[in-house]
Order: C-alpha cells, then sequence, then structure tokens
C-alpha cells in the first residue's frame, strides 16, 4: 500500500520464509519496472520494517524471492547461469509483477480481475 516501504516487503518474505525453517538468498533481488525492463529500485527479499524507499501509487515492480530450506549464500557453477546455494539445499524461486494502486497493491501476475490469463485460447 502506498506509504509502506521496501523494506516492508523483504521483511515480510524474510519473517515469512524463517517461522518456516527456511532461508532467503540475499545475492539477487526484485526490481522496478519502467520504461527500461529491469529498471531501479531493487527489491531486496530481507530486511527491515519501515526502511527503504516508501512506496508511491503508480510504482511497479517484481518480488521474486529464491527460499531455500538450507543457508542463503549461492554461488554461480561453471556455465556461468546456474545458481546453487553453497550447502547445495533444495531451492525454490517464483516472481510476481507488483502494481502500487491508491488503496493497496495489485499482483498482475496472479489477479482477482483475471489479468494473470492470456485473452485467448
Amino acid at each position: 500500500r502506498p506509504g509502506a516501504t521496501l523494506g516492508d516487503i523483504g521483511y515480510a518474505i524474510q519473517n515469512f520464509a524463517e517461522k518456516q525453517r527456511c532461508s532467503v538468498v540475499r545475492d539477487f533481488c526484485g526490481h522496478g519496472i519502467g520504461k527500461i525492463f529491469h529498471d531501479s529500485p531493487s527489491i531486496l527479499h530481507y530486511g527491515k520494517p519501515g526502511t527503504g524507499i516508501k512506496l508511491r501509487e503508480g510504482m511497479f515492480f517484481t518480488i521474486e524471492p529464491m527460499i531455500n530450506l538450507g543457508r542463503f549464500e549461492v554461488k554461480i557453477l561453471n556455465d556461468g547461469w546456474t545458481a546453487v546455494t553453497k550447502d547445495r539445499s533444495l531451492s525454490a524461486q517464483f516472481e510476481h509483477t507488483i502494481g502500487v494502486t491508491s488503496n493497496g497493491c495489485e499482483i498482475f501476475t496472479s489477479s482477482p480481475n483475471g489479468l494473470d490469463r492470456p485473452p485467448y485460447g
């Protein structure tokens, strides 16, 4: 919602994951979306409530945390692309695109208004 902060988002993700005895990767983050696809600000998936940029109506960004059954430290394999946790624990990653509205947020990749489904087929 407008007035919340990026730190609130990161804290909510981290707090939920840690209550499940999981960890959150710190080396990768979500991002703003504008005229440039990977735009600022960076959206951390861990943090402290009340810190960071305040959310404003009209902001669009992704959250895309990686949640692990083990530790959060990662390494990139020799192919230069594949990321794994250093302890090789099981991990899952997902992504949502969020838009801040005057009365909250809308998750465009999982919308109750059907915006997550293409208009064909």
